[in-house]
């Protein structure tokens, strides 16, 4: 080796460490920095010359060392469990919050759930009962049921307005995936463009990969790496990113819970038209908006209907204080005789009876009265009674509340099982790709050591030059 080569080797010594010292400033600047993964100088020695020219062999020992490669540390493994395991968590927690916000509108347990509004109904008619001709207790007996009629209806409109606020965000979620997308390809492009170019591209691809990651967390995407550099995206089976082109989704079907049955939302490519089985937090709004939410206003309703059914067939066994039969106490607000009551739902559950003196708490007919109205109680009992039924609307209710109480906790607790999960990968992610304050700092003091003595290289070859100049020189 020459002296003159020697001082390459140095030199490339010094250029390798201070590169490397770069790198770690790099990786301890972006230690907060939300999706950037650390990154690695690749050192590699640089062999001797292989290539005979006077002599047959050569003796060079090598050409020091090359820094140029830069590698962002990254586990594909990991990455796409991370982007499967946040779809998980991000649909079990929209399915839980759900859940949650149908607990709320029903308000159980408490004074101003339906179960107490119902109590308070069925003990009308038994202070009715105890005093069959009082116009306060059939005064009272009105205004209870007239408040369970705003009960019913108060829960069907929260459950309304929760089913349409799923419904406006997941179109705007749609919207925030499409620029996601586009977003994307865009960064496909620039990344293409640079790895043709050999020039750096590891911030474009963190960048890129946070967007993949909330693309998984929002429709259940996945990603492929194409050889260019560049990343497809996949939602259900359709690519919706490929290279530096990206297409878009878009919500299609019922704009309100009564169509849910005959026009389910569904999400749908655009262009193309083509349904996508997404996941992710669209999966859980998709749930929501076709079964939970519809569900339970389906139930709130055969409950309604029930309860109207109910209530007349008793109230029509008895006679009120002016000798009449008793008229039907509920309908669908539209005033038509006979009641029919699959026409009646929660929210059109109506109270036609607003004169106290035509309910009908007496069982026997002025005939068998002996011409007159009767003032017996019969009638007004058997209504109180009715609370009992292992068929009414009580315990209907009641099994509707225990069902939902069960799911809902069974959704938290998966909901609690799978964040455990996702947090495991994440951390398993950031032990790889996370940068270590403390593992900076050792290496920096690695690469310190390193320029140093390639510094004193320098100056020891320097020294010889000198030695060897004023040798000649004298």
């Amino acid at each position: 080796m020459s002296t003159f080569s020697a001082l390459n080797t140095a030199a490339s010594g010094l250029f390798a460490q201070q590169r490397a010292i770069e790198v770690t400033g790099q990786n301890v600047a972006n230690v907060n920095t939300e999706g950037y993964s650390r990154q690695r100088v690749d050192m590699q020695s640089i062999g001797g010359n292989t290539v005979p020219a006077i002599w047959s062999t050569s003796l060079q020992v090598g050409q020091g060392v090359n820094a140029d490669q830069v590698t962002r540390i990254r586990d594909t493994f990991l990455e796409a469990r991370a982007q499967a395991e946040h779809a998980r968590t991000a649909t079990l927690n929209v399915q839980n919050d759900a859940l949650s916000g149908v607990e709320a509108s029903f308000q159980e347990p408490g004074s101003t759930g339906i179960q107490s509004m119902l109590t308070n109904m069925w003990s009308g008619w038994s202070d009715i009962a105890n005093n069959p001709t009082d116009s306060g207790a059939r005064a009272q007996l009105l205004q209870r049921t007239q408040t369970l009629v705003a009960g019913m209806r108060s829960v069907s409109g929260s459950l309304t307005g929760q089913w349409s606020d799923t419904h406006d965000n997941l179109q705007t979620m749609l919207t925030d995936v499409n620029a996601t997308a586009k977003s994307i390809a865009d960064l496909n492009q620039a990344i293409k463009r640079a790895t043709q170019a050999n020039l750096p591209s590891n911030e474009l691809q963190d960048k890129r990969d946070v967007l993949v990651l909330h693309l998984a967390d929002t429709v259940g995407a996945t990603s492929t790496p194409a050889n260019d550099g560049t990343l497809n995206v996949v939602v259900g089976g359709a690519t919706i990113v490929n290279g530096n082109s990206a297409i878009g989704l878009k919500l299609s079907g019922a704009t309100d819970p009564t169509q849910v049955s005959t026009n389910r939302p569904l999400i749908l490519t655009s262009p193309g038209g083509v349904p996508v089985t997404v996941g992710g937090t669209a999966a859980g709004n998709l749930d929501a908006l076709t079964s939970i939410i519809p569900g339970y206003l389906g139930q709130l309703d055969g409950i309604a209907q029930q309860l109207a059914d109910q209530v007349n067939t008793g109230h029509a066994a008895g006679y009120d204080l002016n000798g009449n039969p008793g008229e039907p106490m509920f309908d669908d607000g539209s005033g038509t005789l006979p009641v029919d009551p699959t026409t009646i739902t929660a929210a059109n559950l109506t109270l036609r009876i607003t004169d106290p003196s035509k309910l009908a708490a007496a069982t026997l007919s002025p005939t068998a009265a002996g011409g007159s109205p009767s003032a017996d109680n019969d009638n007004a009992d058997a209504m109180y009674q009715q609370r009992l039924s292992t068929t009414g609307t009580d315990q209907a209710y009641r099994k509707m509340i225990v069902a939902l109480g069960v799911q809902s906790a069974t959704a938290s607790s998966n909901l609690g099982t799978q964040t455990v999960v996702s947090t495991n990968v994440d951390s398993a992610r950031d032990a790889v790709s996370g940068v270590s304050i403390d593992e900076e700092m050792t290496n920096m003091l690695q690469f310190q050591q390193g320029y140093q003595a390639a510094g004193r290289l320098i100056s020891t070859i320097s020294s010889m030059l000198d030695d060897l100049m004023s040798m000649v020189g004298r």
